[in-house]
Formats: structure tokens, C-alpha cells, sequence
């Protein structure tokens, strides 16, 4: 019997950066605690019209280029623990810019499911204050810019 649906109990956000400039790292990922949702990833597919004056009903079109739409956030626990990591994260990130080498996050799934993590190379935003209100939990953004192309692959180890 194969699972219809699956809980996103369990998923974990990683990030590492590259071993060798250009070529997306499969080891050496940290976990980033404290990750509460993340945002839907997709591209808008940007369409370039291609119809010859010939046509009499319909546009005709090829793919053009797709957009991510821009800097995504990941809301998180603003909590000491994921400042902590947080700094670890920048450490590495600016390690990574200054050897010219790509940083990237990885959405990881419970191992239950046996599905290939979806992998993001990013450009990572500075922190800033998510706001407060009360009687609630201090929440932050975690702004990222998507620097490439992003791809399900194998989990990484």
C-alpha cells in the first residue's frame, strides 16, 4: 500500500556550503533549527509568443525564462538556539562568498518517506526584526535570494 499523503511533521531545513565552486555539495549539511514554515518555491514560466501572421485562431508560444519570484522568506523561532545557528550559517555564508564558492539550503523530508530533498542555492539576506505582539512567539524572516537553479535530488548525508 503506498502513502496517498504525508504529514510535513519531521522536515528539517540544512545548509552547506560548496566543496567546489559550481557543483552543489551533497555532505557536510547543518541542520537550522527553529524553521516553522516555508514558503511555496515555484516558477513563474514566462512564455515568449512565437505565432506566424498565418494563424487565424490561436497565439502560439515556446518557454522563455522562469522567475522565482525573487527573495523568499522562511518563517522561524526567534528564539537563542537559532541565533546561534544563525551566526554559525553567516559564518559559513561569508566564508563561501569571499572563496567564491555557492551556499546552499536543502528541504529535507522524514527519511520514512523515501523522497529526494529539494535543494535551493542561495544568496543569504541579513536578519532583521520580525516584529512582536502579545501573547505570542517571537517569530523571524529568514530572507534568502535564490542564486540558481534549485532541483529535487538524493538526501544528502
Amino acid at each position: 500500500m503506498s502513502i496517498q499523503a504525508i504529514s510535513t511533521a519531521g522536515m528539517t531545513v540544512k545548509y552547506a556550503a560548496e566543496a567546489t565552486a559550481g557543483t552543489r555539495p551533497t555532505t557536510g549539511f547543518t541542520e537550522l533549527p527553529g524553521v516553522k514554515a516555508l514558503p511555496a518555491l515555484g516558477d513563474d514560466v514566462n512564455t515568449i509568443q512565437t505565432t506566424p501572421l498565418s494563424a487565424t485562431k490561436n497565439h502560439t508560444y515556446i518557454l522563455g525564462l522562469a522567475d522565482s519570484g525573487g527573495a523568499i522568506q522562511l518563517t522561524v523561532n526567534d528564539a537563542p538556539a537559532f541565533r546561534t545557528a544563525y551566526d554559525a550559517m553567516k559564518t559559513a555564508y561569508d566564508a563561501a562568498v569571499v572563496a567564491g564558492k555557492g551556499f546552499w539550503l536543502e528541504y529535507c523530508y522524514p527519511a520514512a518517506y523515501e523522497m529526494d530533498s529539494f535543494y535551493i542555492p542561495v544568496q543569504l539576506a541579513p536578519l532583521g526584526f520580525g516584529g512582536a505582539e502579545v501573547d505570542s512567539v517571537l517569530e523571524n524572516m529568514l530572507s534568502v535570494v535564490p542564486g540558481g537553479d534549485y532541483v529535487f535530488a538524493t538526501a544528502s548525508t
